[in-house]
């Protein structure tokens, strides 16, 4: 029990960095109850999951939205490495307009298919054991975006991929990606053909802008005490 507490108190004066939220640590971490001043391992339990779960609902918020792709200088997606020369091919031929459509489209397809991300994140959270928990706390800085690396990533493939293709089918992303690619590769200096498919594309550069929110939203719940909105998250992470 005693090591237990010792190794609390050493992750929690490391995750707390701004002087203002320092605490007295051998103060806090004690093994009462709730009702007590003492914050218990199930606490610290508590706290990281409902930190988690404030981080990924505001990561996909982020994004989820018009212009969270398309009109971010981070996030913003252009067309596929092989259609580079493929794009500039087709504007000077005076087809700017017909990629700028592409371009938006593949964005706002992004924008929309993110959505479906929250349930697989919360359903890690759910899953998460104590031990889970607490191994985030003792770990390094992005502890939890590596556990959600780890238990979601290939479940957010898989759940992206229908979810992007429909995506890009309503924005009609496909088609305009689709138009361009058949009027290049028809051009007689074509020599490399491009593949038409948006989908796998998308969805590997929206499950990264996902997790790069996510690992953003995990340092800002650790240093800014203005960030821990529950009162759990306060006791837990030195707000009090």
């Amino acid at each position: 029990m005693k090591k237990s507490i010792l190794a609390l108190a050493a992750c929690f004066s490391l995750m707390v960095s701004s002087s203002v939220a320092q605490i007295k640590l051998p103060n806090i971490l004690t093994q009462k109850s709730s009702s007590g001043t003492g914050i218990t391992e199930n606490e610290a339990g508590q706290g990281i999951k409902e930190a988690l779960l404030q981080g990924v609902g505001n990561a996909v918020l982020n994004l989820n939205k018009t212009d969270g792709f398309f009109g971010s200088d981070i996030y913003k997606m252009l067309l596929p490495p092989d259609a580079v020369k493929a794009e500039k091919t087709l504007r000077n031929l005076g087809m700017g307009a017909q990629v700028d459509k592409a371009i938006l489209s593949i964005n706002r397809g992004a924008e929309e298919a993110v959505a479906f991300a929250k349930p697989i994140f919360i359903d890690a959270i759910k899953e998460m054991t104590l031990k889970d928990a607490l191994g985030i706390i003792k770990g390094p800085k992005d502890g939890a975006t590596n556990y959600f690396k780890e238990k979601t990533k290939q479940k957010l493939v898989l759940a992206f991929t229908p979810s992007v293709k429909s995506s890009l089918e309503k924005v009609n992303a496909t088609k305009y990606y689709g138009d361009i690619v058949t009027t290049y590769n028809k051009l007689p200096t074509t020599f490399k053909k491009i593949d038409p498919d948006l989908t796998s594309y998308v969805v590997g550069k929206a499950v990264d802008a996902l997790f790069d929110q996510v690992a953003k939203e995990e340092a800002n719940i650790r240093s800014n005490p203005l960030a821990r909105t529950s009162d759990i998250l306060k006791k837990v992470f030195g707000g009090k």
